[in-house]
């Protein structure tokens, strides 16, 4: 007995010290792979009833996104790598121009591990366009704890600046935005332009410069983190990513008014291995738009409206060829918006949309609950064309609440010579938000199968297989 208690001793032993080392690592160095999201809980069974406030994590069989390997930052940095903006000139009242500031707090913090750019709070910086580059050191954060402003409208900004952006950030690996402060666009004005849609005398649009400027623009990096922030009235698009791989985005508030044109929440383009979670959005736009070259995208716990919803494409314009592939959006609402989930793409484009999942997703007041429409266009001059973007494997599941009757809730408007394919819906219930039932889903050469009896009814769905598909290897992406 003696000897199994010593034998049992040794071995609890061992135990120990190869756990104690095995949990001995460094800070996410700069060759390190990219770390996984871990592994929560799936998704809640279906149910009619979705939470108020939709609380959402990465599943296990998401998209590989960065996880947060700088926990407790704020409390552990050293003050060697903390660059407040303050000790670089920034004024922070709001009035003077602290863009050198931030340019020289941003060339400090890139060139040492970690390094963060502070812009405290109980300040107002306001700067103007300005490309953040790198590459830099890994662990780079820029914390935005006070209030930062662009120039107030067109009159304000300076000649010399691009207007198509305002704050770009390029080349950067393992880099994080984050705070508990505000980002503050200040576009009414620009919204106001004559150019700018029904903005014009008597609600005409004019003729006249136009551009305005996208408020934050990720280019070209990868492993990101976007969370905590209050991101408001951008000039035009709140968030771009193009040309990206592997980000986080958790935990924002993005909001400009209702009628603010071009206002998209989140626009993900050429970007892969995304997860945008817990936000809430409303905006005069999209909540969040997916465009050509996308794909392992997972939307979780979203708020999103009032707005244009949710939309894959525009896709195929000027007969491009375009692809977005294997996107999740889940768990989420879509409220008092003027779509819910779409998919829109030009007649002659090439390309495909495919393997896409809507789940669990609850309808307060919205028009066009469920669309796909390949006839989009911006006037009265697009003629159909013999090529489209195809439409493939693509399921609604437990989708309830209540549609605006001026619309159909149900629309799938496909191609005349490629139709869209492998359409499923399961448990889709939508009821009018006032008035009667409008018991007319629309269909065109849609192909798919209802798992459960829909309301209102679809009998327009076509079943199986189209007789002629054509030769669809060229509307396939590498």
């Amino acid at each position: 007995m003696d000897l199994i208690r010593v034998f049992f001793t040794l071995w609890i032993t061992v135990i120990l010290l190869n756990h104690d080392f095995g949990n001995v690592e460094g800070r996410y160095h700069h060759h390190t792979k990219q770390k996984k999201v871990p592994t929560a809980p799936n998704a809640p069974a279906h149910s009619s009833t979705e939470p108020e406030n939709p609380s959402a994590s990465p599943p296990s069989s998401s998209p590989t996104v960065p996880s947060d390997p700088y926990t407790n930052d704020n409390q552990t940095s050293s003050s060697d790598s903390v660059f407040d903006v303050r000790s670089f000139g920034a004024v922070g009242d709001g009035f003077a121009d602290d863009t050198p500031a931030f340019g020289a707090a941003w060339k400090a913090a890139c060139a040492v591990d970690s390094g963060i750019v502070l812009a405290p709070e109980s300040y107002s910086f306001k700067i103007t366009s300005t490309i953040f580059s790198g590459p830099c050191k890994p662990g780079l954060v820029f914390q935005v704890d006070g209030t930062l402003m662009a120039p107030d409208g067109p009159n304000s900004w300076p000649e010399k600046d691009s207007r198509n952006q305002w704050l770009v950030f390029y080349r950067l690996d393992q880099m994080t935005l984050n705070g508990t402060g505000t980002i503050e666009g200040n576009g009414d004005k620009w919204w106001d332009l004559p150019c700018k849609p029904h903005r014009g005398p008597n609600g005409k649009t004019l003729s006249g410069p136009c551009g305005s400027p996208a408020m934050i623009r990720f280019f070209m990096s990868s492993n990101l983190k976007v969370s905590g922030l209050k991101i408001q009235n951008s000039p035009q698009f709140h968030m771009i990513f193009n040309g990206c791989q592997g980000v986080l985005i958790d935990k924002l508030s993005i909001s400009s008014p209702k009628l603010s044109p071009n206002t998209d929440g989140i626009h993900v383009g050429d970007t892969k291995d995304v997860g945008i979670y817990n936000t809430k959005i409303s905006n005069g736009d999209d909540c969040i738009s997916i465009g050509p070259g996308s794909s392992n995208v997972d939307i979780a716990g979203l708020t999103c409206g009032p707005s244009h919803g949710i939309s894959i494409g525009s896709l195929g314009v000027h007969n491009s060829q375009a692809c977005v592939s294997n996107l999740t959006v889940r768990d989420s609402i879509i409220r008092e918006s003027d779509n819910g989930l779409r998919i829109k793409t030009w007649q002659g484009g090439m390309g495909s949309v495919t393997s896409l999942r809507f789940e669990n997703i609850q309808m307060e007041n919205v028009g066009n609950c469920i669309i796909i429409d390949q006839y989009y266009c911006l006037s009265k001059e697009c003629l159909n064309q013999t090529s489209a973007v195809h439409v493939n494997d693509v399921s609604y599941t437990n989708i309830k609440g209540t549609y605006d009757v001026r619309t159909a809730p149900i629309h799938f408007a496909c191609s005349d010579t490629v139709a869209c394919t492998n359409i499923t819906l399961s448990e889709v219930e939508l009821l009018p938000f006032e008035g009667e039932l409008l018991d007319d889903p629309f269909c065109w050469n849609a192909y798919g199968t209802q798992q459960t009896l829909s309301i209102p009814p679809i009998n327009c769905l076509r079943e199986g297989d189209p007789e002629t598909v054509g030769d669809l290897s060229e509307y396939q992406c590498g």
